[in-house]
Protein backbone atom coordinates (compact mmCIF):
# COMPACT_ATOMS: atom_id res chain seq x y z
CA UNK A 1 0.00 0.00 0.00
CA UNK A 2 1.21 3.52 -0.93
CA UNK A 3 1.68 5.53 2.03
CA UNK A 4 0.53 8.58 2.33
CA UNK A 5 0.06 11.97 3.68
CA UNK A 6 -4.10 11.76 2.48
CA UNK A 7 -6.73 9.61 4.16
CA UNK A 8 -8.67 9.54 0.94
CA UNK A 9 -8.92 5.60 -0.40
CA UNK A 10 -11.78 5.24 -2.75
CA UNK A 11 -11.64 1.98 -3.89
CA UNK A 12 -10.68 0.73 -0.07
CA UNK A 13 -7.67 -1.60 -1.53
CA UNK A 14 -5.17 -2.59 0.78
CA UNK A 15 -6.79 -1.15 3.68
CA UNK A 16 -5.04 -2.81 6.61
CA UNK A 17 -7.35 -4.43 9.37
CA UNK A 18 -6.24 -4.72 13.30
CA UNK A 19 -4.54 -2.20 15.89
CA UNK A 20 -3.03 0.97 14.08
CA UNK A 21 0.72 1.12 15.45
CA UNK A 22 2.58 4.05 16.51
CA UNK A 23 5.45 3.56 17.39
CA UNK A 24 7.68 6.21 19.78
CA UNK A 25 11.14 7.42 20.82
CA UNK A 26 13.22 10.05 21.66
CA UNK A 27 15.50 11.85 19.14
CA UNK A 28 18.22 11.70 22.25
CA UNK A 29 19.41 9.30 25.07
CA UNK A 30 21.13 11.56 26.76
CA UNK A 31 18.69 11.83 29.91
CA UNK A 32 16.00 10.31 28.26
CA UNK A 33 15.61 8.49 32.12
CA UNK A 34 13.88 11.66 33.33
CA UNK A 35 11.22 11.76 29.95
CA UNK A 36 8.52 9.17 30.46
CA UNK A 37 6.56 6.88 28.37
CA UNK A 38 3.22 8.31 26.84
CA UNK A 39 0.42 7.02 28.55
CA UNK A 40 -3.24 6.17 27.36
CA UNK A 41 -5.36 8.85 28.66
CA UNK A 42 -8.68 6.13 29.27
CA UNK A 43 -7.60 4.53 32.39
CA UNK A 44 -8.41 1.87 34.94
CA UNK A 45 -9.02 4.20 37.71
CA UNK A 46 -12.70 5.07 36.11
CA UNK A 47 -15.78 4.43 37.40
CA UNK A 48 -17.49 1.66 35.75
CA UNK A 49 -19.26 0.15 38.10
CA UNK A 50 -22.86 1.70 37.11
CA UNK A 51 -24.17 0.31 33.40
CA UNK A 52 -24.73 4.30 32.43
CA UNK A 53 -21.71 5.61 33.71
CA UNK A 54 -20.14 7.97 31.20
CA UNK A 55 -16.68 5.41 31.89
CA UNK A 56 -18.70 3.12 29.65
CA UNK A 57 -19.91 5.06 26.97
CA UNK A 58 -18.84 3.82 23.69
CA UNK A 59 -18.25 7.23 22.23
CA UNK A 60 -16.30 8.38 25.79
CA UNK A 61 -14.01 5.53 25.58
CA UNK A 62 -13.31 5.71 21.70
CA UNK A 63 -12.52 9.10 21.87
CA UNK A 64 -9.92 9.14 25.14
CA UNK A 65 -8.34 6.46 23.88
CA UNK A 66 -6.92 8.26 21.07
CA UNK A 67 -5.25 10.51 23.37
CA UNK A 68 -2.10 9.81 25.06
CA UNK A 69 -0.76 11.64 27.92
CA UNK A 70 2.90 13.41 28.12
CA UNK A 71 4.33 14.22 31.40
CA UNK A 72 6.25 17.01 32.28
CA UNK A 73 9.71 16.31 32.41
CA UNK A 74 10.88 18.36 34.91
CA UNK A 75 9.80 21.46 37.29
CA UNK A 76 8.88 24.40 35.87
CA UNK A 77 8.32 27.92 37.82
CA UNK A 78 9.37 30.79 35.95
CA UNK A 79 8.52 34.93 36.05
CA UNK A 80 7.96 36.92 32.64
CA UNK A 81 10.55 39.60 33.18
CA UNK A 82 12.25 42.12 30.74
CA UNK A 83 16.15 42.83 31.18
CA UNK A 84 17.51 46.72 31.73
CA UNK A 85 17.21 46.63 28.02
CA UNK A 86 13.57 45.46 28.01
CA UNK A 87 14.33 42.53 26.30
CA UNK A 88 11.78 39.40 27.18
CA UNK A 89 13.54 37.75 29.71
CA UNK A 90 12.39 34.56 31.99
CA UNK A 91 13.58 34.14 35.73
CA UNK A 92 13.32 30.33 37.54
CA UNK A 93 11.56 31.75 40.55
CA UNK A 94 12.78 28.25 42.51
CA UNK A 95 16.08 29.97 42.06
CA UNK A 96 19.20 27.77 44.00
CA UNK A 97 16.31 25.50 45.38
CA UNK A 98 15.84 24.46 41.66
CA UNK A 99 15.69 20.53 40.54
CA UNK A 100 17.21 21.23 37.27
CA UNK A 101 20.44 23.79 37.08
CA UNK A 102 20.06 26.70 35.34
CA UNK A 103 21.91 25.85 32.25
CA UNK A 104 20.33 23.23 31.51
CA UNK A 105 16.80 25.29 31.73
CA UNK A 106 18.52 27.76 29.46
CA UNK A 107 19.30 25.08 26.88
CA UNK A 108 15.87 23.39 27.12
CA UNK A 109 13.54 27.06 27.67
CA UNK A 110 13.51 29.28 25.08
CA UNK A 111 11.23 32.55 24.33
CA UNK A 112 10.72 33.21 20.67
CA UNK A 113 11.35 36.15 19.30
CA UNK A 114 9.19 39.31 19.85
CA UNK A 115 8.02 39.97 16.73
CA UNK A 116 7.09 36.38 16.10
CA UNK A 117 4.42 36.54 18.89
CA UNK A 118 1.47 35.74 17.36
CA UNK A 119 -0.36 38.37 19.67
CA UNK A 120 1.42 41.64 20.79
CA UNK A 121 2.14 41.17 24.46
CA UNK A 122 1.47 37.50 25.07
CA UNK A 123 5.02 35.90 25.08
CA UNK A 124 5.27 32.54 23.14
CA UNK A 125 7.56 30.52 25.19
CA UNK A 126 9.16 27.09 23.58
CA UNK A 127 10.16 23.88 25.47
CA UNK A 128 12.30 21.36 23.24
CA UNK A 129 11.09 17.67 24.04
CA UNK A 130 13.05 14.71 22.60
CA UNK A 131 9.90 13.00 21.75
CA UNK A 132 9.21 11.83 18.28
CA UNK A 133 6.17 9.69 16.87
CA UNK A 134 6.07 7.55 13.62
CA UNK A 135 3.53 5.21 11.73
CA UNK A 136 3.95 2.86 8.64
CA UNK A 137 0.77 3.94 7.13
CA UNK A 138 -1.23 7.33 7.38
CA UNK A 139 -1.50 8.53 10.86
CA UNK A 140 -1.99 12.41 11.74
CA UNK A 141 -1.17 13.78 15.26
CA UNK A 142 -2.21 16.24 16.63
CA UNK A 143 -0.25 17.95 19.82
CA UNK A 144 -2.56 19.71 22.45
CA UNK A 145 -3.09 20.97 25.73
CA UNK A 146 -4.34 17.96 28.61
CA UNK A 147 -7.72 19.05 28.41
CA UNK A 148 -9.01 15.96 30.73
CA UNK A 149 -7.26 16.39 33.33
CA UNK A 150 -8.07 18.47 36.24
CA UNK A 151 -5.59 21.40 37.49
CA UNK A 152 -5.98 22.81 40.68
CA UNK A 153 -3.73 25.97 39.61
CA UNK A 154 -4.68 26.47 36.00
CA UNK A 155 -1.56 27.93 33.79
CA UNK A 156 -1.48 31.70 33.12
CA UNK A 157 -1.85 30.81 29.53
CA UNK A 158 -2.76 28.60 26.51
CA UNK A 159 -1.13 25.62 25.16
CA UNK A 160 -1.28 25.39 21.12
CA UNK A 161 0.37 22.68 19.45
CA UNK A 162 0.11 21.50 15.51
CA UNK A 163 -1.50 18.47 13.48
CA UNK A 164 0.84 16.86 10.76
CA UNK A 165 1.18 13.24 9.26
CA UNK A 166 3.87 11.57 11.70
CA UNK A 167 4.42 8.50 8.77
CA UNK A 168 5.87 10.82 6.50
CA UNK A 169 7.12 13.79 8.62
CA UNK A 170 8.34 12.19 12.17
CA UNK A 171 9.85 15.30 14.07
CA UNK A 172 11.04 15.99 18.06
CA UNK A 173 8.04 17.41 19.68
CA UNK A 174 8.01 21.21 20.99
CA UNK A 175 5.75 22.04 23.80
CA UNK A 176 4.52 25.63 23.20
CA UNK A 177 2.84 28.26 25.53
CA UNK A 178 1.61 31.47 24.93
CA UNK A 179 1.59 33.47 28.19
CA UNK A 180 -1.27 35.88 28.80
CA UNK A 181 -1.22 36.53 32.05
CA UNK A 182 1.91 38.36 32.96
CA UNK A 183 1.33 38.57 36.41
CA UNK A 184 1.17 35.20 37.56
CA UNK A 185 4.11 32.46 36.99
CA UNK A 186 4.45 29.69 34.73
CA UNK A 187 4.47 26.58 37.33
CA UNK A 188 4.37 22.99 36.18
CA UNK A 189 6.21 20.55 38.42
CA UNK A 190 7.67 17.37 37.05
CA UNK A 191 5.10 14.75 36.48
CA UNK A 192 1.94 17.20 35.66
CA UNK A 193 -0.04 16.16 32.83
CA UNK A 194 1.95 18.42 30.39
CA UNK A 195 0.01 18.15 26.98
CA UNK A 196 -1.83 15.10 24.41
CA UNK A 197 -0.42 13.32 21.60
CA UNK A 198 -4.06 12.86 19.75
CA UNK A 199 -4.12 10.13 16.67
CA UNK A 200 -6.25 9.84 13.71
CA UNK A 201 -6.25 7.25 11.42
CA UNK A 202 -7.78 6.40 7.73
CA UNK A 203 -10.24 3.89 9.25
CA UNK A 204 -11.54 5.32 12.96
CA UNK A 205 -12.73 1.97 13.93
CA UNK A 206 -9.48 0.44 14.08
CA UNK A 207 -7.83 1.57 17.82
CA UNK A 208 -4.25 2.79 18.37
CA UNK A 209 -1.46 1.35 19.67
CA UNK A 210 1.43 3.01 20.92
CA UNK A 211 4.99 1.43 21.95
CA UNK A 212 8.43 2.59 21.74
CA UNK A 213 10.46 1.67 18.66
CA UNK A 214 13.81 1.03 18.17
CA UNK A 215 16.31 3.65 16.83
CA UNK A 216 16.89 2.10 13.51
CA UNK A 217 19.48 3.50 11.19
CA UNK A 218 17.27 3.62 8.40
CA UNK A 219 14.74 5.90 10.85
CA UNK A 220 17.91 7.89 11.87
CA UNK A 221 19.13 8.49 8.31
CA UNK A 222 14.58 9.48 7.24
CA UNK A 223 14.95 11.96 10.81
CA UNK A 224 18.03 13.51 8.82
CA UNK A 225 16.48 14.09 5.75
CA UNK A 226 13.65 16.17 6.96
CA UNK A 227 15.29 17.35 10.05
CA UNK A 228 15.64 21.40 10.19
CA UNK A 229 13.62 21.96 7.03
CA UNK A 230 11.75 24.59 9.05
CA UNK A 231 14.70 26.58 8.80
CA UNK A 232 14.92 26.50 4.88
CA UNK A 233 11.22 26.79 3.80
CA UNK A 234 8.55 28.87 5.03
CA UNK A 235 5.69 26.30 4.38
CA UNK A 236 7.02 22.37 5.06
CA UNK A 237 3.85 20.29 4.45
CA UNK A 238 4.51 21.50 0.41
CA UNK A 239 7.68 19.08 1.53
CA UNK A 240 5.64 16.19 2.50
CA UNK A 241 5.34 14.12 -1.29
CA UNK A 242 9.07 14.91 -1.57
CA UNK A 243 10.20 13.32 1.98
CA UNK A 244 7.32 10.20 0.91
CA UNK A 245 9.34 9.30 -2.13
CA UNK A 246 12.33 8.99 -0.26
CA UNK A 247 10.66 6.99 2.77
CA UNK A 248 11.83 3.38 3.66
CA UNK A 249 8.55 1.02 3.29
CA UNK A 250 9.19 0.01 7.24
CA UNK A 251 10.36 2.57 10.21
CA UNK A 252 8.32 1.14 12.87
CA UNK A 253 10.22 -1.49 14.64
CA UNK A 254 8.66 -2.54 18.52
CA UNK A 255 11.49 -2.22 21.03
CA UNK A 256 11.29 -5.94 22.50
CA UNK A 257 12.19 -6.02 26.47
CA UNK A 258 14.05 -8.72 27.97
CA UNK A 259 11.62 -10.02 30.32
CA UNK A 260 13.41 -11.60 34.04
CA UNK A 261 12.20 -15.80 34.62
Amino acid sequence: MRLSVHFDDASGEGRASGPVQVGWFLNTIKGGVIYDPPERVRGPEKNRSHAKSASRCPAVINMESRYFLIRCPFDLNLEFVRDKDGKPALRNLNGSMSSIRANKLRDKVHITAEHEWRYEGVPTIQVETPYVFISDEPVYMTQLSPFMHYTREPIPGTIFGGRFPINVWPRPLMWAFEWHDLERPLKINRGDPWFYAGFETRSPERPVVVSETERTPELIEYMELISGAVNYVNQTFSLFEAAEARRPEKLVSPVKRRRDG
